[in-house]
């Protein structure tokens, strides 16, 4: 198969298609974009700005990729917006790219699942295997890690961090950073848990499940001590064990978001 772009298409000729891309009726593909092997673009998208996609990325119709950022000190920059591999960007969905302020690039991972009507705000980067169900808004700067879930309409405020295997209720406000392989929900977000279910899908075994769960009740729900106090003894115990690093190191790394608790559990002084 070649290249195909249908003829109520407009691709600019300073465009950069690789082989196998199929182009629907009535898009716009700006000069300064670059679309992958394999790639299928369905009718009526919008791919404009400094943008690039990787190989067998789908993007469905109404999707808008690579337009100026909503920021007020955004002044015509070349940003970029930087998607990877065999994504799904479905109906209506918007992706931004970066701004001066945030390192000018906004990255989205590979093997996405992009829900119909979900946005990624400038300077956000998206890990791999991603899933933002319908209307998911992401703000700016914040870093969303591998195997993620958002369930729809959640809201997700700028500078938040979400760790990776994490799940997050419909419609829950994250204003806070959600450590790894926790799931929370609520307006006004809290933990609740981990994401026992994402992890039994992803292939944790049961003792890393058992070692995750510990970690989390140790930090989170046992009302010994301030937090940091919890951390230090939290250390001490699990230090030694990979998935406790991944959460002791996210909440030790510096940011200028607290770190979501547990509903009821104080707060993260």
């Amino acid at each position: 198969m070649t290249t195909f772009i249908h003829p109520t298409a407009t691709v600019d000729d300073k465009a950069d298609l690789g082989e196998n891309v199929s182009i629907g009726a009535y898009c716009f593909i700006g000069p300064d974009v670059k679309i992958g092997d394999g790639t299928t673009i369905h009718q009526n998208v919008i791919i404009e700005g400094h943008t690039s996609l990787g190989k067998d990325n789908e993007v469905f119709p109404y999707a808008v990729l690579g337009t100026a950022p909503q920021h007020m000190k955004y002044e015509g920059e070349a940003s970029t917006l930087e998607i990877g591999d065999h994504n799904h960007i479905r109906e209506q969905v918007t992706m931004h790219r970066g701004t001066a302020g945030g390192g000018m690039r906004t990255i989205i991972g590979s093997h996405g699942m992009f829900m119909v009507g979900s946005h990624i705000a400038h300077d956000c980067h998206v890990g791999d295997h991603v899933i933002l169900v319908n209307h998911v808004m992401v703000g700016g700067h914040v870093i969303i890690d591998d195997y993620a879930y958002l369930g729809g309409m959640a809201g997700v405020q700028p500078f938040v961090r979400i760790g990776r295997n994490v799940v997050i209720g419909g419609m829950s406000k994250v204003d806070n950073d959600v450590i790894p392989f926790a799931k929370a929900m609520g307006n006004r977000c809290y933990l609740d848990g981990i994401n026992l279910i994402g992890l039994e899908r992803n292939g944790f075994t049961k003792p890393q499940i058992n070692t995750i769960r510990s970690v989390y009740k140790d930090i989170f729900r046992n009302r010994n001590g301030t937090f940091r106090e919890r951390i230090a003894q939290a250390k001490d115990t699990y230090g030694h064990d990979e998935h406790a690093k991944i959460i002791l190191d996210f909440i030790e790394s510096d940011h200028n978001r607290p770190i979501m608790q547990a509903n009821g559990n104080g707060n993260s002084s």
